[in-house]
């Protein structure tokens, strides 16, 4: 399976501090923002991850991850300098796909959760058709909300509805079969011009060959594309870490305990960071803490 992580946008909700800075680079704590949907791709053990975003933000994020390999990734980039739609990351991301399924996850979610993990691992096998993602809200009329039938098949995806039937919102994160190449590129463009997410899921919804996950009690999503929820992903993200003495979105950590480098790359990587308190965390995986 590949991996695209679309981190395009202007950011505007987050202006004016996006006129100079991109969004994922924005900081969740003490990580930059798009440390978390990397992770995400690298707990399900996806390694081949492109990256779309800006041609003006890309040099910066570029400088942050570099290709990847002292990860044991490897990482591409791709521009989207207009907002045609999430659906298009499969056009631009058609080359890097090729003939295998994909994972793609927006730049600005974050997630945790005791068995991400776990989810993760089931949802990405044998993928036949696609797989989204849900999350209970309190306000569900802001928000694509997935409907299921008794099997759990995703059987109506209601976009904003007035009168919602259920409170589960479809979050940032979806898995597809390699025929979404194809459809994605006989999409038409909505009223806004764009290429939208929800008319590939209506494709497969019709096939019926979606269905539903949900993360449920026990799990946190944020769409940190406000000021608020960059501050209470930022703040949620601190109270687990203090509590629980461990790094969320730790990008060394995951790839050694995943088996992508070895503990004597990962404690190279922790050298330039040794100042912070992050940089200490990785340098502490050297001493059987927190392994």
């Amino acid at each position: 399976m590949k991996g695209i992580i679309l981190a395009g946008g202007k950011g505007t909700r987050l202006a004016p501090v996006t006129f100079a800075v991109s969004k994922q680079l924005l900081p969740v704590s003490d990580k930059p923002l798009i440390y978390y949907p990397l992770s995400v791709l690298m707990l399900a053990e996806i390694k081949d991850i492109l990256i779309i975003s800006m041609s003006q933000d890309i040099p910066h994020i570029r400088r942050l991850l570099g290709d990847g390999s002292h990860l044991g990734l490897r990482i591409t980039y791709a521009e989207q300098d207009e907002a045609n739609g999430i659906a298009e990351a499969f056009i631009i991301g058609a080359e890097h796909i090729g003939n295998d399924s994909v994972a793609l996850v927006l730049g600005d979610n974050v997630f945790h959760g005791h068995s991400f993990q776990k989810i993760l691992h089931e949802s990405v096998d044998d993928i036949e058709g696609c797989v989204l993602f849900s999350y209970p809200v309190r306000d569900p009329e802001r928000y694509g909300i997935g409907e299921v039938d008794d099997s759990g098949n995703l059987v109506k995806i209601v976009e904003k509805p007035v009168d919602p039937v259920t409170n589960r919102a479809i979050v940032g994160l979806y898995l597809y079969d390699n025929a979404v190449v194809d459809i994605a590129k006989n999409l038409r463009p909505s009223e806004r011009g764009e290429l939208e997410i929800t008319d590939i899921n209506q494709v497969y919804i019709e096939r019926g060959q979606a269905r539903l996950v949900d993360f449920g009690r026990g799990f946190a999503w944020f769409d940190a594309g406000t000021p608020d929820a960059l501050f209470e992903a930022s703040q949620y993200i601190q109270v687990i870490e203090r509590r629980q003495g461990v790094r969320v979105a730790c990008l060394e950590e995951i790839a050694l305990r995943r088996g992508f480098i070895s503990l004597e790359d990962c404690l190279r990587n922790s050298e330039p960071m040794r100042g912070s308190a992050y940089g200490q965390y990785v340098l502490s995986l050297g001493e059987g803490s927190p392994m």
